[in-house]
């Protein structure tokens, strides 16, 4: 009987030992030839999506005059704010690393800028709005594929129409109303990478972007306190976006 009791052990013992060996082996197959998700999804010669996210912008602020001596010429404080873009992508297949995208969307910021001199926060702090109509148009250049991930650059330059600017009001900073352009001009570049799943392919990105054009709208009066020592500014900022084609 303690025989019997004893090649039972040794049986179980076995089967558990084979039984480990298995999947052992059969995990290092999966990580040796994983599966491959959507391998000829990039041989399409379009692609459409969708992409939301976030982004932070602030301003570069171009002085006529700085003295930290004289309280009316010092810097601007420039406070960043968090944002958020949701919009549409389009993609056109080049050649095999190099993809033409469009993704028209609308990205939403507020930056605060607080101006020296002022005892009143009525008087010193302007929050600045911005809804953008946003057009960007990129080349996007891919690395190989490995296995299900694929890291890529893109370049290129876009265009806003701010629907916040309120450049077209008769009313400025005295009436306590900052107003800038309403057309910007961007040039961007960023990074991110492709992951592809049973379904759809996901891409987190990081893009900065730098506007070209002065986006100052100055005040009605040549010495305002708030715009007569500015020569200009000019957006700076960058997107998080997560994309789903």
């Amino acid at each position: 009987e303690n025989k019997i009791i004893m090649n039972n052990k040794s049986l179980k013992k076995t089967l558990l030992l084979l039984l480990v060996c298995m999947g052992g082996f059969h995990l290092y197959a999966q990580f040796k030839q994983p599966m491959i998700n959507l391998e000829h999804f990039d041989e399409k010669r379009f692609q459409w999506g969708y992409y939301f996210g976030a982004n932070t912008f602030d301003f570069k602020i171009d002085y006529k005059e700085l003295n930290y001596n004289n309280p009316q010429l010092q810097e601007i404080q420039n406070e960043r704010k968090i944002g958020f873009n949701v919009g549409l992508t389009g993609q056109a297949r080049l050649i095999k690393y190099i993809d033409l995208r469009i993704e028209p969307g609308l990205v939403y910021n507020k930056r605060v800028l607080t101006f020296p001199n002022f005892t009143e926060s009525r008087d010193a702090v302007r929050e600045v709005p911005s809804t953008y109509i946003y057009i960007p148009l990129l080349l996007k250049f891919s690395a190989d594929r490995w296995y299900n991930v694929k890291p890529y650059v893109t370049a290129g330059a876009s265009m806003v129409f701010n629907l916040s600017s309120n450049a077209n009001l008769t009313i400025d900073n005295s009436d306590r109303t900052f107003r800038s352009t309403k057309n910007v001009f961007f040039y961007e570049f960023g990074f991110g990478f492709d992951f592809y799943t049973h379904y759809f392919r996901v891409s987190p990105s990081v893009r900065a972007l730098f506007s070209i054009n002065n986006e100052l709208v100055p005040d009605y009066d040549p010495n305002s306190r708030w715009t007569g020592n500015l020569n200009g500014l000019k957006t700076r900022g960058f997107l998080f976006c997560l994309n789903f084609e």
